[in-house]
């Protein structure tokens, strides 16, 4: 791949991202439209979602249209948002946020409305924002979200920092989108509760929660690139709305502290810290390079003043992982980018994700910012969306919960601690 030849890099997306749609099988007989076959859990399918919009957005390329739409509208629920049943005793805050990023990204990037009998992308993206401000939770801690949506879920008793980041997050893009105040009120508070909390530092590094039993007075150290990606984007979501010195100094410092994820030898080339240099990144992380990729691109649209330290960042680490992009058939996608043209032997949903995304985000300049409702947006929202409040958990089955229902975007947030608690250099304590 020729990083400076986007015809080049159009071409290398599209190997990858059909690597990764090879694991899919909710379009063929027998498979459920928006889900991948185990090991993969239901967020990642959303975040995968995600990324065939952001493949649609940067290369143009209408392949994959038909099977994200019938995906998303099939996954959405009774309600409309994102709670569907078969997921619903498992479901966390984080997973659910994954699939209203995407269709979040849909309405931004004006990814085909789905038919006018169906949800449509913003209304689904304000359902699931006005469903999370009902379980604000002011009984412990002083508010914030818990990890889980239901008691009866292990992680209950965590505020992880990506379910409250994704909040974040989504509430400043539809307050950048709708012009609303209200998720930009909504942004800020959950940004200064963070703050409260010490799940970030004076330096703006983002720990991986905090725990309820302990009134969130101990936190968990762990850094994770995608908990730092999705509070880069809202902090400069919120700048370009405000234009104010301290969102500036937020989003500056938040994308100064990304060095981390970074090597520097080679040079710039994006890494996961906490699990990759000793090949301990389980399915889940394996995605997460995807979210920090995918967020500091779009960080250039809405705070330009970054795009000089993004971008060489970007196209370092897409020619790196594109590199990697030779085991098995000659185009499977490695996780480690830092070993050039030697393949890790590691393959998967994850792999593909994050190298399509670091790959098609260095095309960044050539596609124009997010639309919004007054400047070009089309996607037609519901307010009220998501109103309705959660399901009572009395009319829930309540089956044992597997383990493989407790894994979620968050699943090391509870059951790696006690395995790097010894010393890990990247935890500041």
């Amino acid at each position: 791949m020729n990083i400076d030849d986007p015809k080049s890099v159009v071409a290398a997306a599209k190997i990858v991202a059909d690597g990764m749609m090879n694991f899919y099988n909710g379009n063929k007989t027998g498979g459920i439209p928006g889900l991948f076959p185990p090991p993969y859990y239901w967020w990642e399918a959303g975040a995968a979602m995600g990324s065939l919009i952001d493949y649609w957005y940067y290369t143009g390329n209408t392949e994959y249209i038909d099977v994200v739409t019938e995906a998303m509208l099939f996954q959405v629920g009774p309600n409309n948002d994102f709670m569907p049943p078969n997921q619903t005793k498992s479901e966390g805050n984080d997973d659910q946020s994954f699939w209203a990023f995407a269709a979040m990204s849909a309405a931004e990037t004006k990814f085909p409305d789905p038919p006018s009998s169906k949800p449509q992308w913003l209304a689904l993206a304000q359902a699931v924002f006005n469903l999370q401000t009902t379980r604000w939770a002011n009984d412990t801690c002083d508010g914030g979200l818990r990890w889980q949506i239901y008691p009866f879920n292990n992680g209950w008793n965590y505020k992880n920092t990506i379910s409250n980041g994704c909040f974040f997050n989504l509430a400043s893009r539809l307050a950048k989108y709708t012009g609303n105040q209200t998720y930009a009120d909504w942004a800020e508070k959950m940004y200064d509760w963070v703050e409260s909390k010490g799940l970030v530092s004076s330096d703006y590094k983002f720990y991986d929660g905090t725990d309820v039993l302990q009134n969130c007075t101990s936190i968990n150290h762990i850094q994770w690139s995608y908990n730092a990606g999705v509070f880069l984007l809202g902090a400069a979501t919120m700048y370009n709305i405000t234009g104010s010195d301290k969102w500036k100094t937020r989003t500056q410092g938040i994308l100064d502290a990304t060095n981390v994820f970074f090597t520097t030898d080679p040079p710039d080339v994006m890494y996961e810290v906490a699990c990759e240099p000793g090949g301990k990144c389980n399915v889940d992380q394996r995605s997460f390079k995807a979210y920090l990729a995918r967020w500091m691109a779009a960080t250039t649209k809405m705070a330009p003043f970054t795009t000089d330290k993004i971008l060489p960042k970007l196209k370092a680490s897409a020619q790196a992982a594109a590199a990697q992009c030779v085991g098995a058939s000659g185009t499977t996608c490695g996780i480690r980018w830092n070993l050039g043209p030697t393949w890790d032997g590691s393959t998967g949903v994850g792999e593909q994700m994050s190298a399509l995304e670091v790959i098609q985000s260095s095309l960044i300049t050539t596609v124009a910012p997010p639309v919004t409702a007054k400047l070009g947006g089309t996607s037609k929202g519901d307010p009220a969306a998501g109103s309705s409040g959660d399901n009572p958990v009395a009319s829930f089955v309540v089956e044992p919960v597997t383990t493989g229902d407790r894994v979620g975007a968050g699943f090391l947030t509870l059951f790696i601690l006690v395995g790097v608690l010894g010393g890990a250099w990247w935890m500041i304590l």
